[in-house]
């Protein structure tokens, strides 16, 4: 998992509330565990104007020109712009997966579905909870702000915009100290690979028959 510690991009808004995991990545595409490869199929059915088959080259299927993603001025986001409620409804990890396969490092909005907010944790997603004022002036700045970017400061725990202004946010210590050193879960079990090792080898001597093979 990449570490995120201090992170500056591009902001894209996308001004929907309660977006559910199921347009977030649609449930045709979920037929791989890899987590990569779903990039090309996040917002599908509002990025494209026909409906997506899983393993279908995206390269030559219509665009909606009104969807914000497909709009030049915000090519090369990492920062997603989002309204209440967002990650609802099924809780497939495969939604942050897309997600940071695109190209996102964070999420903004005032409130997100519970198992989307801790599987973005797992997967080097930092979700950021503002309030709905801030939010909203977020909003406002970036449809205005042509090349509106935020700079995220995880140590810090605060979003900084351009004029400077710093937006604290809330995060739990242990997925903080998670993301900075780039810990998901089997990075945190590998910390301990030495504690395990030593204990295998002492269950093997004290329990030998349980190691022999089968004749």
């Amino acid at each position: 998992m990449k570490a995120l510690t201090v992170h500056q991009g591009l902001v894209a808004p996308l001004d929907r509330a309660n977006v559910d995991t199921d347009m977030i990545i649609p449930k045709q595409f979920l037929k791989s565990i890899k987590r990569t490869g779903f990039g090309k199929n996040l917002f599908d059915e509002l990025r494209y104007l026909d409906v997506g088959e899983a393993d279908q080259d995206c390269s030559g299927r219509p665009l909606n020109p009104d969807f914000v993603l497909n709009q030049p001025r915000y090519k090369d986001v990492s920062i997603l712009l989002a309204r209440q409620n967002f990650g609802c409804g099924s809780s497939r990890e495969h939604a942050p997966w897309a997600l940071e396969d695109y190209g996102f490092r964070c999420v903004i909005a005032p409130s997100f579905a519970d198992i989307f907010y801790n599987n973005c944790f797992k997967n080097g997603l930092l979700p950021i909870v503002l309030s709905e004022q801030q939010v909203d002036d977020l909003f406002a700045a970036c449809q205005t702000e042509e090349g509106f970017n935020l700079t995220v400061d995880l140590e810090r725990q605060v979003v900084v915009t351009p004029g400077g202004d710093e937006l604290s946010f809330e995060i739990d210590p242990f997925r903080k100290e998670c993301l900075l050193k780039g810990l998901d879960e089997i990075g945190l079990t590998l910390q301990e690979e030495d504690t395990i090792r030593a204990f295998e080898n002492k269950h093997q001597k004290k329990f030998p028959w349980l190691f022999q093979e089968l004749a």
